[in-house]
């Protein structure tokens, strides 16, 4: 048996993963939509082999659906996943309009499946932010190893977590300061090209930014509302993949041999350990895989029960595309559609 699926913003970077996702995992289709602006209407996109013509969201009926997978934006979230929810179809929304509505579940699969049950208050289902749901994937086995107190991250964010556009511009400017010809910041608040920047989204009153505050409520939603969590969110000149460094403070003692333990079995995950011979994962690495890597894993002395972690993973994939398929294919082994 296949369904309908129908990949709202298919001409972005994530509606293209998206798109590929569903093809490399054979997920049950019988028809597949993609829609975007009128501004794309009659575009080509790519499934798999075959061609599809992107239509106009405008003019689509979504009770032709079975799940709609948003990856548009969160204007277009808020204007159309009602409608389509309300329409029948079950709505899948990787945008961070609708996360923190206590009526709707945050989903990552290998953390909280069983909350996908409340997708039936609103029939939509929110995908995390990206550089939440490796963190989150990475502490689920180690708050069940033992209750965690306190998370202290530090994220270097690739400019796809942006968009298309700001990896075009990552592009450019690198280009333009090589053969010293002027450039102009478009997407981001300071140059990108051989920089760092310490904002991602705008500041808060108290100096936060919107990515470091999805990081702490996101996580809170979807693990443990007793974790306390403190993030500093930088762009990086990377194309693609999230780094984190990540500080974990237990409630109590971990044994390092169990940790290595905790996090090798649990889904999802990729441990690599061999520091003797510089074993450890950095963005390039893991560009198109599906794991979120861990590397570098170490006491931490400072505190009583403390250890850090390098975390890194494909940020369109298991940041953003991947996990909205995941959510899809529980929707389907669980018999809700």
């Amino acid at each position: 048996m296949g369904y309908k699926i129908t990949v709202v913003g298919a001409t972005g970077a994530v509606g293209h993963e998206i798109l590929s996702i569903l093809s490399e995992r054979n997920f049950p289709i019988d028809e597949i939509y993609a829609l975007a602006s009128k501004n794309s209407e009659g575009k080509e996109v790519s499934f798999g082999e075959k061609k599809i013509k992107v239509r106009n969201i405008e003019n689509f009926d979504f009770s032709n659906t079975d799940i709609a997978l948003f990856s548009a934006g969160s204007s277009i979230s808020k204007k159309w996943a009602p409608i389509a929810a309300k329409k029948g179809c079950i709505v899948i929304d990787n945008t961070s309009h609708f996360r923190m509505d206590p009526e709707i579940p945050l989903i990552i699969p290998e953390v909280n499946p069983e909350d996908i049950d409340y997708y039936r208050n609103k029939n939509i289902i929110a995908n995390p932010n990206c550089s939440t749901i490796q963190m989150v994937v990475t502490l689920k086995p180690l708050n069940d190893l033992a209750p965690i107190k306190r998370v202290v991250v530090s994220t270097y964010q690739s400019v796809s977590g942006a968009g298309r556009s700001a990896m075009d511009e990552l592009w450019d400017q690198s280009r333009k300061i090589i053969f010293n010809k002027d450039y102009k910041s478009k997407n981001f608040s300071k140059r990108i090209a051989y920089n760092v920047i310490p904002q991602i989204d705008k500041f808060s009153n108290d100096g936060d930014t919107g990515e470091e505050l999805k990081m702490v409520n996101e996580t809170k939603k979807i693990l443990n509302e007793s974790i306390e969590v403190v993030a500093t969110c930088v762009r990086v000149p990377v194309f693609v993949g999230h780094s984190e460094a990540i500080n974990i403070e237990f409630e109590s003692q971990v044994d390092l041999r169990e940790v290595y333990q905790a996090l090798q079995s649990a889904k999802g995950i990729s441990v690599v350990g061999d520091i003797k011979n510089d074993k450890y994962v950095t963005p390039v690495d893991c560009v198109g895989d599906f794991s979120v890597f861990v590397s570098r894993i170490r006491i931490d002395k400072t505190v009583p029960y403390g250890i850090n972690v390098w975390v890194v993973s494909d940020n369109l994939r298991k940041g953003a595309a991947l996990n909205s398929i995941q959510i899809a294919e529980e929707l389907v082994e669980r018999g809700y559609i």
